[in-house]
């Protein structure tokens, strides 16, 4: 039986996609569910699977051909090729002796074949414990191997020769640059500086999260959850900062929709923490650790990047100390985390070591005055340095 492959039904926000990778060829065998395509959008990468067992017969959308909302990508033939591919199935397990006695889908040997990581480390959460893609992925965030690095020694490069490579900008990285062009054009972006003592929180991180843990289900207790809590509260203060300008109106939200700036391997994402006003710190810091695992496995949906009122960036993971952070328009702020970093602070006419982290707050001066700015960011210092300031809301 002949099954026409469509793209997937994209949302409104997108118009069209690219068709970023064919991971089955015509003739292949195809097990049900196994990805056979990689569709990417300005915001995601949709996964197209296999409906049934069998074989691709026609490819007639090739890779980095533009496709429609549910436009015909491909041809499927079920159960075609089926019986071969159930037979070379022992014959694939015997010859990957490394793998024990797992069993790994072909995408998740071939992504573990890129990045040089061995099948027998990773654990499987596919049906009858295969190893999936996703697993691989996962398992990838580890020190890669240093096969690839060995095979690209191996490139004879004469001395003093300039070598180049010129790529495609994905669809992605393109949407990315459109929209940090347009915010630093069609904004009057201003940046305003403070720093903030890290001790209290991580004294109160240190007496308490083994109990937190505990007592929520193994939710560990990190930093953004206080940022993300301390942000909502100075939001309810400073309405202006959580707004945002249409045309010529200004839009006031009666909710805090926190976004999360996180880095996932197609480029920067920011998925929404919606309703943070609602949130306990164990659920955020659940929603928060979800989000970012989901959007390095490219598992995010559109709806969970769309909107937001206000977005928090975390560059002290990559260790860096001090930046200007861009605005995710129509949001008319963004608050930048940086590293922790001892320091030597004046306290009550002494000298002490403190854990200190700079904080940057970016907004557009169109609606928020630098009064409204550095007050919002004051009172984001002082509930961090003072978490009790959380709690009563002071």
């Amino acid at each position: 039986m002949t099954i026409e492959i469509k793209a997937p039904t994209f949302p409104e926000s997108v118009q069209d996609g690219t068709v970023a990778t064919w991971h089955k060829q015509p003739g292949e065998a195809v097990s049900r569910d196994e990805l056979i395509v990689d569709i990417e959008t300005d915001k995601v990468v949709l996964e197209v699977v296999a409906p049934a067992d069998g074989a691709l017969t026609e490819i007639i959308k090739g890779e980095g051909d533009t496709v429609l909302s549910n436009e015909v990508i491909a041809k499927f033939e079920a159960g075609a090729g089926a019986a071969p591919a159930a037979a070379a199935a022992p014959a694939a397990e015997a010859a990957a002796p490394a793998a024990g006695d797992k069993i790994a889908m072909p995408s998740a040997k071939k992504m573990a074949a890129e990045k040089g990581v061995d099948l027998a480390g990773v654990e499987g959460t596919g049906k009858g414990g295969r190893v999936l893609k996703e697993d691989v992925m996962k398992a990838g965030t580890a020190p890669v191997a240093a096969a690839p690095v060995a095979a690209a020694a191996e490139v004879a490069v004469a001395p003093g020769e300039r070598v180049e490579k010129r790529v495609p900008m994905t669809r992605m990285r393109k949407r990315i640059a459109e929209r940090l062009l347009d915010a630093s054009q069609s904004t009057a972006m201003l940046t305003t500086f403070n720093e903030v003592n890290m001790k209290p929180i991580m004294d109160l991180r240190k007496n308490y999260k083994d109990l937190f843990e505990k007592t929520h289900n193994g939710t560990r207790l990190g930093f953004m959850g206080f940022f993300v809590k301390a942000a909502v509260e100075a939001l309810k203060r400073y309405t202006a900062v959580n707004a945002s300008i249409d045309g010529n109106d200004i839009v006031y939200h009666g909710y805090q929709d926190i976004g999360v700036a996180v880095s996932s391997p197609k480029g920067l994402v920011v998925p929404i923490l919606r309703n943070a006003e609602n949130m306990g710190l164990a659920d955020m810091e659940n929603n928060i650790r979800d989000l970012g695992v989901r959007a390095r496995d490219g598992k995010l949906s559109i709806e969970e990047m769309t909107g937001g009122t206000f977005t928090i960036t975390n560059g002290g993971v990559f260790g860096s100390l001090l930046s200007t952070p861009i605005l995710n328009p129509p949001q008319t702020a963004i608050l930048g985390m940086h590293k922790i970093q001892e320091r030597p602070m004046a306290v009550n006419g002494k000298v002490e070591i403190l854990p200190m982290m700079y904080l940057a707050l970016s907004y557009d001066h169109r609606l928020i005055d630098g009064k409204e700015a550095v007050g919002f960011l004051v009172a984001i210092k002082e509930m961090i340095e003072d978490p009790a300031r959380i709690l009563l809301e002071v």
